[in-house]
């Protein structure tokens, strides 16, 4: 390490450290007696959840102030990806929190594995007996499996392994979703110009860490391949970059949107990325057919029915203003994003916060698709983007 990176890290270090007292606090409330912060807990008290916010929210300001001081002072990778480990494992140590979506996971690959059901014709809700069924969230009992073909064959193997106990398989998924952040790390580091930035900027976000480790959600995983894939890109791997955009594809669909912009960005290697692509998605059909049929097909559709009340169509509606506004900032943006890419400059960080501010179903793990593509590039109006939308998204799902 050199003698400006040793200055930059003792510079660092403390907010890092501070990041991480503050996320274990956190992790403290949300562990209280009575606090609904647990998933699926009753509210019997609004302490813990101001007292998780507060810490929460006092974390975030350390961490955007950590980012501040690595743009101006270089720091040594290895200390800020020790403390990104720090951060990303904390929240393992408490309660499942905000959410029981691993409980759905958990349905869906019982219902393939034990039930030897298609999960994308059967609903959980034609299991009611079954332990996940009844862990799970009531308002997807009825849904079928929105997931991709390579995730929900993954949740029927963990399914197979992980037994009947809804605590045990809610930590597994919390630990591998942890995994999958530091990974993500990893890789962010690989992919940007500036190694240590992109390091922090991913694994010190304490969002990200209370939605991975602390809720155990599978879009981490789709984001690594997907970052991945711009990794590979970078160094000329461009055909092992277009079997990682497939891999992305099948956990879930969201990437191939993004997928055009790099392809132009690229265009060297763009038939080799592109023909990549295809055959690796031609191969992990293939086997979805195999296992599923057509039904898998359904997991492609988008959530156009369901609304969050974060997301900013559901904002408009509620101040009397028509949905279709959230659309205008992306659909304005498309011939200025087509010509930067054409120019080698794709800004996937700026594209992914457009659909993402369009759509009508915004949670905050979501945060996940944008702060790691902002991280890779040198674009100020990414980052600054990345944390507005992570800040937006902090209270969501805090019951207060």
């Amino acid at each position: 390490m050199s003698s400006r990176e040793a200055i930059g890290s003792r510079l660092v270090l403390p907010l890092g450290c501070g990041v991480v007292a503050l996320l274990v606090l956190a992790v403290v409330a949300a562990s209280a007696a009575g606090s609904p912060i647990r998933a699926g807990a009753p509210e019997l008290s609004d302490l813990p959840s101001a007292l998780f916010l507060a810490a929460v929210a006092c974390a975030f300001v350390v961490y955007v102030l950590a980012l501040v001081v690595l743009l101006r002072r270089r720091c040594g990778l290895a200390v800020v990806c020790a403390i990104a480990a720090a951060i990303q494992l904390a929240p393992l140590a408490g309660p499942l929190l905000l959410s029981r979506d691993v409980y759905a996971y958990w349905a869906y690959g019982r219902i393939a594995e034990d039930h030897e059901a298609n999960p994308y014709t059967a609903a959980p809700a034609r299991f009611a007996a079954d332990p996940a069924v009844r862990a799970m969230a009531n308002g997807w009992r009825s849904t079928d499996s929105v997931y991709g073909p390579i995730f929900t064959t993954a949740s029927a193997e963990l399914a197979e392994t992980t037994g009947g106990s809804a605590e045990t398989n809610a930590f597994v998924y919390r630990l591998l979703a942890a995994a999958g952040m530091l990974v993500l790390v990893a890789v962010a580091a690989a992919a940007a110009p500036r190694p240590a930035f992109a390091a922090a900027f991913v694994g010190w976000n304490p969002l990200l860490a209370l939605n991975f480790a602390g809720g155990g959600h599978n879009d981490v995983w789709t984001v690594v391949f997907l970052v991945g894939a711009l990794a590979l890109a970078a160094r000329g791997r461009a055909s092992l970059s277009g079997a990682s955009w497939a891999l992305a594809a099948g956990l879930k669909w969201a990437p191939l949107a993004l997928l055009p912009l790099s392809l132009l960005a690229r265009r060297r290697e763009a038939l080799r990325t592109a023909v990549s692509f295809a055959l690796a998605t031609g191969l992990i059909a293939a086997g979805a057919f195999a296992l599923f049929g057509t039904a898998w097909l359904t997991a492609l559709l988008p959530f156009a029915h369901r609304h969050a009340a974060y997301a900013i169509p559901s904002r408009l509606t509620g101040l009397g203003l028509p949905a279709w506004l959230a659309l205008v900032p992306l659909l304005v943006a498309v011939p200025w994003l087509v010509r930067s890419a054409r120019r080698g400059r794709p800004r996937l960080g700026v594209a992914s916060i457009l659909m993402l501010c369009a759509s009508p179903w915004v949670l905050p793990w979501y945060a996940v698709w944008v702060v790691p593509l902002a991280a890779v590039e040198e674009d100020g109006l990414a980052w600054v983007l990345a944390l507005a939308v992570s800040a937006y998204l902090l209270p969501d799902r805090v019951p207060l």
